[in-house]
């Protein structure tokens, strides 16, 4: 006899191996995708569908785009002399959404397969500063620093995201690094 279930447990299975969703988590959506609300199951699956069909890296900056160009890349109007280079597309979004930053983006993704004549082709267009908006951590630090060798032919000026103690977090809550950076890179009030 077959698992009566077979099908669901396979959605289940699915949604778990999205990031923070567990078990519990997975069962509900797909409950609720399946049984309470249908409709919102197939739009769901339509939009990802779609989504999959259409969107790709941006051949200039390695950003999501659904043109050979993101919206950014062929925007004007944006700073060409900032460049923030960022781990991932997503963190694109982040800063976008909440309008932090008016320059362009390169997408580092990881170091083996740094796009490095992409990065310099961009740096080249008029780049007076490259603003290093990484994860804070050792290994980054790394990161950075061979990318300023890798760019050493170029009159740049490099900056770093500022780092430290969180709004609201009291300091027995700070891990050591954070604070030592946070001590290091104080500012005058």
């Amino acid at each position: 006899m077959k698992g009566s279930l077979e099908k669901f447990n396979k959605l289940v299975e699915a949604l778990q191996e999205l990031p923070t969703i567990g078990k519990k988590s997975a069962t509900r959506l797909a409950y609720h995708m399946l049984i309470k609300e249908s409709f919102v199951g197939m739009k769901i699956s339509h939009a990802i569908e779609e989504a999959l069909g259409s969107l790709k890296q941006c051949s200039s900056c390695g950003g999501m785009s659904e043109d050979e160009l993101c919206f950014i890349c062929c925007d004007e109007s944006r700073d060409e002399a900032l460049l923030c280079i960022v781990e991932n597309a997503k963190d694109i979004l982040l800063l976008e959404e909440n309008r932090l930053f008016d320059g362009r983006y390169f997408v580092l993704e990881s170091l083996a397969e740094l796009n490095l004549s992409g990065l310099e082709k961009l740096v080249s267009s008029g780049v007076k500063e490259v603003v290093f908006a990484l994860t804070p951590s050792i290994a980054n630090d790394a990161v950075m620093l061979y990318i300023e060798d890798k760019l050493s032919k170029f009159n740049i000026n490099y900056t770093k995201i500022a780092q430290g103690v969180p709004t609201g977090v009291s300091l027995e809550n700070i891990d050591l690094l954070s604070l030592s950076r946070a001590l290091t890179d104080r500012v005058k009030v």
